[in-house]
């Protein structure tokens, strides 16, 4: 049986990423009295991404992932869509704010999709990301990328 190699570094980025989870989990403060604290599921999801990332690796030592059926080929240029648009929130949230990010974020990602209907894509987008915007900031308290459409609101 040959090793997979894409396969198995795979895993180990999905591992490496769940250090990083971890590490985040226990930076998190918490309080003596508190029988269950903020850092409980961010450590429940750390060690699930652990665990994962550890049984990819094993797959992709016994020779990778085997489907029922042949497999596509990646398609490269959907792939940068979706990897170009959770770069573009990363740029643009800061700046734009978290109205214009995510739906920037989503209309490319949807492109990586497969759709082809910008404005459709820019509309969904939009909504969904003002429904999130709302209920974060207003509902829960919590204020996220505040940008140009955020102060109107």
């Amino acid at each position: 049986m040959r090793i997979s190699w894409p396969d198995t570094a795979a895993g180990l980025f999905i591992f490496i990423f769940g250090l990083f989870a971890a590490f985040g989990a226990s930076v998190i403060p918490t309080s003596s009295w508190a029988v269950v604290g903020p850092s409980l599921f961010p450590w429940l999801v750390s060690a699930l991404i652990l665990i994962c990332g550890v049984l990819l690796v094993v797959q992709g030592l016994l020779g990778g992932w085997q489907g029922e059926e042949e497999q596509e080929p990646i398609q490269t240029f959907q792939l940068l869509w979706v990897g170009g648009g959770l770069i573009a929130n990363l740029v643009l949230i800061d700046d734009a704010g978290f109205i214009i990010a995510s739906t920037v974020m989503f209309a490319m990602i949807a492109r990586g999709f497969g759709s082809r209907n910008w404005p459709r894509d820019l509309g969904i987008g939009f909504a969904v990301a003002i429904i999130a915007y709302i209920g974060f900031d207003r509902l829960l308290g919590y204020k996220i990328g505040s940008g140009l459409i955020e102060q109107l609101i």
